[in-house]
């Protein structure tokens, strides 16, 4: 079954940082896009970045600009969002999955859903 893991999800004070991984199970990550989402209770799902296959390109919400930054190993089979300065309203799952990015509609939807890893900022 082809599916993404999502992992490094936690607690953090508000402030601090957490690296997230998004591991391939049963293909390889180097023909796709590969896009972070989030979801927090009671509101919509927020695409927060995208890489392109290559690496060489990547965007990133407005919310997350400056604070985020998505990365890839594809020998290692594995996309990254680093998250730094984390905010009060950044709690949420994230989720990743693969999409086309490069498009200002990259969010609208994508393929082989994880899990996702729950992401909770608090002091």
């Amino acid at each position: 079954q082809l599916q993404l893991v999502e992992s490094g999800g936690g607690l953090v004070q508000p402030g601090g940082s957490l690296r997230l991984s998004c591991a391939a199970s049963g293909f390889t990550l180097d023909y796709y896009a590969i896009g972070w989402f989030r979801q927090a209770p009671g509101k919509e799902r927020e695409g927060v970045s995208c890489i392109s296959h290559s690496g060489g390109s990547t965007m990133y919400a407005d919310s997350v600009k400056g604070r985020f930054t998505i990365s890839r190993d594809n020998a290692k089979n594995t996309v990254y969002l680093q998250m730094n300065s984390l905010k009060p309203e950044d709690p949420a799952v994230y989720y990743c999955a693969a999409v086309l990015c490069g498009s200002s509609s990259w969010s609208a939807g994508g393929n082989y859903w994880g899990q996702g890893t729950q992401v909770t900022v608090s002091s």
